[in-house]
């Protein structure tokens, strides 16, 4: 399916030139056919000699309504400039092309009409020129008359050659229908209609309202007023919801694929047509079929960050416009640069954003996303719509190879700081890593982690360095009689003082595996545990705490926490009366 928008000044024949191509009646409302002019957009379609199909987005020409003429305009893929032949080019035939540069639209036809009234040359000649300048470029021409007909055919014909020259749609892509009407059936709920651009659309998809941000499914589709199971881009479609309400949802917002969009409130942009100095503060952000009041705060000569009353789900690369709605008069065009872009607080922030923005031309492109952010999610960047073509470092994250390389060779350099600056520890914690490198994810140290550098329970473990510091290692030794001839009698604290092991000692012993501590500050060897077992295993069954306590040849200060321990293990079981019996 073709689908166009019709431009151009009130009155120069835009209904009338749909009415005749199609036979249907655009104008929706009872005013405007009681005054001839079209007030809001209205729909109609036909067949092309080719058996295609083309439906119009016809919109209104005065000057009052240009919000309701870029709501039809804005989604659309091209477009049909109406100039009379009677009449020439006017101040709405300007308006309009203006708008439709702004928005980048490249692919259209000029249409003179009333051929019949008056010679459309000077007409014809200054359109051309006029478009010529902008992206519509040098277009394909017709001269029609819709009250004789004349010029009709060759008009089906330049339609059906617009159509061959626009670039295919994306059927598997996201789906991001901006919503231009909104009204409720009997019987059947809420209706929305707009023109599908890009993504299918099938009977019991889930979608998500952009607008409220609540989950809603399709219930029944329409295309050209017949009932579909499916419909394909690029097309006008009438979808049925279920699970919202009609006065949830309103022209502006739009139906989204789950989880493909992440609405932005701030957005940093290129203008075209105008310098940024010379904005006022606050300007009307036209894209899609949304109109939001922007906040304009300049950065560069052509570059601004807006600041947007309500979230859009907006893409790097989107078109659209600001305008001035109390002077009337379109500012300029936008492109969308970034969607998730940095604060501004520092003295100078903004001059080195500006520099930034300088070399973007909002193209989604994934290396210079991550050159420019070191780490992203891939997540944020597909709702960005940035294409990921790479795997993730850790979890959902991506690097820049370089950034990682140069986050690599900080934390070696971090772990052998940390190594030479705590003697005593066994390594250096993740999560203090993770400080030190403003990661933000815990995942992403352990990832940087290459030999010879090692991950040991939690921490980063420098190259050549042994699992237990040497001090601690010494002090083990001269204990190792006193576990040697009891295993299970700890040494009480004046002996591990004695012999060096204080409590940083002790707590290094403890993570490198060497000490195993009970409840109580009590110590044992790692195998302790097993070597209880054994023991216990030739008492009757079951036994108690003292006969355990005299079997394992400790005290009760021991022999308690210990039992507890195997109880944890499922080494012994605890019975209703206290005793235990080793489980097998």
């Amino acid at each position: 399916m073709l689908v166009v928008a019709t431009a151009g000044h009130v009155d120069h024949g835009k209904s009338t030139l749909v009415r005749a191509l199609t036979g249907m009646e655009p104008d929706r409302w009872a005013e405007e056919r009681r005054r001839g002019m079209t007030i809001d957009l209205g729909f109609a379609w036909t067949s092309l000699p080719s058996g295609r199909t083309v439906a119009f987005v016809d919109v209104p020409g005065h000057e009052r309504f240009v919000p309701n003429m870029l709501a039809g305009v804005g989604p659309v893929p091209a477009a049909v400039v109406v100039v009379a032949a009677d009449a020439g080019w006017m101040p709405q035939s300007a308006e309009h092309l203006a708008a439709l540069d702004a928005l980048g639209v490249g692919y259209g036809l000029l249409v003179v009409t009333r051929a019949d009234l008056a010679d459309p040359t000077a007409a014809l000649a200054r359109a051309r020129s006029e478009l010529a300048a902008t992206s519509l470029g040098e277009v394909e021409t017709v001269t029609v008359s819709a009250a004789t007909g004349d010029g009709l055919p060759d008009l089906r014909a330049a339609l059906d050659r617009l159509a061959d020259r626009l670039p295919a749609p994306v059927p598997d892509g996201p789906v991001r229908l901006w919503v231009d009407r909104c009204f409720t059936v009997r019987g059947s709920g809420t209706v929305v209609t707009g023109t599908l651009g890009a993504g299918r659309l099938r009977v019991g998809d889930e979608l998500e309202l952009a607008g409220a941000g609540v989950p809603v499914r399709i219930r029944g589709l329409h295309r050209l007023g017949a009932a579909c199971d499916e419909a394909l881009p690029v097309a006008r479609v009438a979808v049925n919801l279920r699970g919202v309400a009609r006065d949830r949802i309103s022209r502006g917002d739009a139906l989204l694929t789950p989880g493909r969009f992440q609405p932005t409130d701030l957005v940093d942009v290129r203008l075209a047509g105008v310098a940024v100095a010379e904005l006022p503060v606050t300007l009307t952000l036209h894209v899609g079929s949304a109109a939001v009041p922007v906040r304009v705060r300049p950065l560069g000569g052509d570059t601004a960050r807006l600041r947007l009353s309500r979230p859009l789900p907006l893409l790097i690369g989107d078109r659209a416009l600001l305008r001035d709605p109390g002077r009337r008069y379109v500012a300029g065009g936008v492109t969308v640069l970034d969607v998730r872009p940095p604060p501004l607080a520092r003295r100078g922030a903004a001059a080195a954003r500006a520099a930034v923005l300088a070399t973007l031309d909002g193209r989604p492109e994934l290396a210079g996303e991550l050159s420019r952010r070191g780490l992203a999610r891939v997540g944020d960047l597909v709702r960005a719509g940035v294409p990921v073509t790479v795997a993730p470092v850790a979890g959902d994250w991506l690097a820049d190879p370089q950034h990682w390389r140069g986050l690599g060779d900080r934390l070696a350099v971090a772990v052998a700081e940390h190594a030479r600056t705590h003697p005593l520890a066994s390594g250096a914690p993740v999560e203090q890593l993770r400080r030190h490198l403003d990661l933000p994810d815990r995942s992403l140290v352990e990832a940087l982690v290459k030999p010879p550098l090692r991950l040991v329970a939690g921490r980063v473990v420098a190259p050549g360095a042994a699992s237990l510091p040497e001090p601690v290692a010494r002090a083990l030794a001269l204990v190792s009689e006193d576990y040697a001839a009891h295993p299970f009698r700890a040494p009480d604290a004046d002996r591990l003082a004695a012999v060096g092991l204080g409590t940083r000692e002790i707590g290094a012993a403890v993570r490198a595996g060497a000490l195993l501590r009970l409840t109580g500050n009590v110590l044992l060897l790692p195998g302790a545990p097993q070597q209880a077992v054994r023991v216990l295993t030739g008492l009757p069954q079951p036994f108690t705490l003292s006969a355990a306590r005299q079997a394992l040849d400790t005290t009760r200060r021991v022999a308690v926490p210990l039992l507890e321990l195997l109880d944890q293990r499922g080494l012994t079981r605890r019975l209703p009366d206290d005793a235990r019996v080793v489980v097998d």
